[in-house]
């Protein structure tokens, strides 16, 4: 195998796209293939070759990367074409489950294709760039083997042999994403209704948010050992800020859905007798007992 070895993407929305175009600009052989074959004009004038079908992707590479709407897509595309994919190398880009991801890798090995699972923590047009890191799992052997080509994509990250866990650190990364991204949208909010723009809000959020991430390692702290106590900014402290912020986005016209969940686990955990305890220990009402530290 050369370093410059083929690979086939099936899948041609904005990440398939990008992740074709930055294999293509490395100079490795690129068959695509789309439902739409009209998305893959552009990659065909750089240099790509279309496949007509699923079955003659698959064909002209050893590694494929799919990269389509969900599992269920992905499991209509291959299990067709099985025998066709033996011997070859599939990497799952599809956001799914862990046990989707698990399925699927029994599936694979089962008709003698090596799986690898991938988690992409980055958007389309940081494919290649820096800041873009991709988690992967499953057949480590197949995934050394491909690396030198995955790691044009981002920075690559392994975590281990059950093809579950890069989509499980992938969705728990997703989770912070979008919590924090929902806290902004009630600040703005909050703000809004007194006439400040939400891009202005964005630079005092930005700034206050990424002071707040130092603390990270302080919290998991907390987390892994189980003790929660503290004498800074407990429970109790932290109860009381949120019915304020509760009750000033309600005095302001603005719905607090977005705050109500984390007010509730801290009335949880205050009701529970562990007001003077860390803030950190909302985690005790969600997670499962299997987890807790001993």
């Amino acid at each position: 195998m050369t370093d410059h070895h083929p690979v086939t993407v099936i899948g041609l929305g904005a990440m398939g796209r990008e992740i074709a175009r930055v294999l293509l600009e490395a100079g490795h052989p690129t068959t695509v293939w789309n439902r739409n074959l009209e998305r893959a004009v552009d990659l065909v004038s750089q240099g790509a070759t279309r496949a007509d079908t699923v079955v003659a992707a698959v064909g002209a590479s050893p590694l494929v990367l799919v990269c389509v709407l969900d599992y269920a897509a992905t499991r209509e595309l291959l299990e067709p074409i099985a025998a066709d994919l033996a011997g070859r190398t599939v990497v799952q880009l599809t956001t799914g489950t862990p046990k989707q991801a698990r399925e699927l890798a029994e599936w694979a090995a089962g008709h003698g294709i090596d799986y690898v699972d991938s988690g992409m923590m980055a958007t389309p047009p940081m494919i290649g760039r820096p800041g873009s890191t991709f988690l992967y799992s499953g057949d480590e052997a197949a995934f050394e083997r491909y690396r030198p080509a995955l790691d044009l994509l981002g920075t690559s990250r392994w975590f281990g042999a059950d093809a579950g866990l890069a989509s499980l650190y992938d969705l728990a990364l997703l989770s912070g994403m979008y919590t924090m991204f929902a806290g902004f949208l009630h600040g703005a909010a909050m703000v809004g209704t007194a006439g400040v723009s939400a891009a202005d809000f964005a630079e005092s959020a930005g700034d206050w948010l990424r002071a707040m991430t130092v603390s990270l390692p302080y919290a998991a702290t907390f987390v892994d050992s189980g003790d929660y106590t503290t004498d800074v900014q407990d429970v109790e402290f932290n109860k009381s800020a949120l019915d304020v912020i509760v009750q000033a986005s309600i005095d302001q016209g603005v719905a607090p859905d977005l705050v109500a969940p984390i007010h509730e686990l801290l009335a949880r955990q205050l009701a529970e007798g562990h007001g003077k305890e860390a803030f950190d220990r909302i985690i005790e009402s969600i997670r499962p007992a299997v987890t807790r530290p001993a």
